[in-house]
């Protein structure tokens, strides 16, 4: 009767740390996919203000087209990304070639007399810092998530449930984890 009492007791402490555990993986999986989420929205807003910018050059520089197809399509390829690694590299593709029409705007003095282009880059800058900061936070859910999912004990818990590691939102090119540099 008393083994009986102590096996269940040890089962009941056994389930309850099985759920408490598979129940800080989900919350540490819904902390990830916010994290995304909240990138997400950066990079949506990042793509609608490069649209706006270079409408808003093109009349300036109109034999720049290469440098605007350019922009256009990784535009495009960067807003219709789909996961991760995808989105990662499409994002710094993007980056590259932001810094191209930067380069090129810096030849045409019109440009840096005009207010509302200068203001789209002021919020263009702004918003590539929030996009930073979602980044380090995402960043940071998906490395406390990955370890939950391979130390022991919980390994074992997340393993059965069919946890598995997330991917960190990276750049590949280290030239492209510099920022575009804007001078007028």
């Amino acid at each position: 009767m008393i083994i009986a009492g102590i096996i269940l007791v040890l089962a009941l402490v056994v389930a309850f740390w099985g759920i408490s555990v598979y129940n800080s993986l989900v919350r540490l999986r819904n902390t990830k996919d916010e994290g995304w989420s909240g990138i997400d929205v950066q990079l949506k807003r990042r793509h609608d203000l490069v649209g706006n910018l270079v409408n808003t050059v093109k009349g300036y520089m109109a034999h720049e087209k290469a440098t605007f197809e350019e922009l256009a399509k990784a535009r495009s390829a960067a807003q219709n990304a789909s996961g991760v690694a995808q989105a990662a590299q499409a994002e710094g593709l993007l980056s590259q070639a932001m810094g191209r029409l930067f380069a090129v705007m810096e030849n045409y003095p019109e440009l840096r007399a005009n207010e509302s282009v200068m203001q789209l880059q002021n919020t263009l800058t702004s918003l590539e810092d929030e996009i930073q900061l979602a980044r380090r936070y995402y960043n940071g859910t998906v490395r406390e998530l990955n370890t939950r999912i391979e130390v022991f004990p919980s390994c074992l818990i997340a393993r059965q449930f069919g946890f598995g590691k997330a991917d960190f939102f990276e750049l590949e090119n280290a030239a492209e984890r510099k920022a575009p540099q804007v001078a007028f």
